[in-house]
């Protein structure tokens, strides 16, 4: 059994592409030569890989396990790549960082530019996804530093915390839930769920986690509209076109927070701490530590 660094690499990227043709096209290889290489290595096994379906290429057992060890073997040579950096010029580090939505829009941008000012020489593939998701991923081997909220089940994670994050109910100042509602009010979220929303457009980390919230209650949260940014549902939400769920952060910082009401949840999955997760600090590479150094530091 003889398998390259190409292999692997290529084995890599088809899984996390969900496509033999994607992932060859990642791996800069022909289909054909691409195709060729996973069925030498599921020869060479004498066990399938992948489980080919119309919508694409799944792992099997057996390459799950593969998975495993292409993932640590990648991540070693990503690590002698950085402790070698001061002695060679040109290379380059790579950090895959998964991350919810939250994070990502509120508290990330900032102090990411900052690192990636610092450290011309390193990219960063970032992802968004739902924390349940981005857990599992870590435990995968999947990604190098995850942001998740602190309500997922993290064990077997290295954590730090990287930021506080409350969700809140933004309501226009005309809607029916804030009449008679005294400065620092709480509501449950069981009292919003009859009204209608305004959401996040796409497949939003956070408008899932919030939809499965109302799912809890027995209740499918009914949306007037989905808008791309957490400004613009602010606007509309002042109008008094509907109610929304949002980062208090979001909401403090929107030109229209004048024409808002604030409203803090009861509900405890309301009330979030973000966390930055890895399996193991001290086996980053030197520049994916340093990451996390930069997100974990107070402002």
């Amino acid at each position: 059994m003889r398998f390259d660094l190409t292999d692997l690499k290529l084995f890599l990227r088809v899984i996390d592409s969900g496509s033999i043709t994607a992932g060859a096209a990642h791996a800069h290889l022909a289909l054909a030569s691409a195709s060729a290489r996973i069925r030498g290595m599921e020869e060479a096994l004498g066990v399938p890989l992948l489980v080919r379906g119309r919508r694409g290429v799944e792992p099997t057992e057996a390459g799950r396990t593969l998975l495993h060890h292409a993932r640590q073997i990648t991540q070693q040579m990503e690590r002698m790549r950085a402790d070698l950096g001061e002695y060679a010029t040109g290379l380059k580090g790579h950090i895959r960082l998964l991350s919810n939505t939250s994070a990502l829009t509120e508290f990330l941008p900032d102090k990411l530019a900052t690192f990636m000012a610092e450290h011309p020489h390193v990219n960063v593939d970032l992802e968004e996804r739902l924390s349940t998701d981005i857990v599992e991923a870590m435990r995968d081997q999947l990604a190098d530093v995850g942001i998740v909220t602190d309500a997922v089940d993290s064990s077997g994670l290295e954590t730090r915390l990287f930021k506080e994050d409350r969700l809140v109910l933004a309501l226009g100042l005309a809607h029916p839930l804030a009449k008679g509602l005294r400065r620092n009010a709480v509501l449950p979220f069981s009292a919003c769920v009859e009204y209608d929303f305004i959401g996040l457009a796409g497949d939003s980390a956070l408008q899932q986690y919030i939809g499965e919230q109302g799912s809890r209650l027995g209740h499918r949260l009914r949306y007037r509209v989905r808008l791309r940014s957490f400004d613009a549902i602010c606007r509309m939400v002042a109008s008094g076109a509907g109610l929304a769920v949002l980062p208090e952060s979001a909401v403090v910082r929107s030109r229209d927070a004048a024409n808002l009401k604030v409203v803090r949840l009861a509900d405890p999955w309301a009330r979030r701490r973000l966390l930055l997760c890895m399996r193991s600090y001290a086996e980053l590479p030197g520049y994916a530590r340093e990451l996390v150094d930069v997100l974990a530091a107070p402002v």
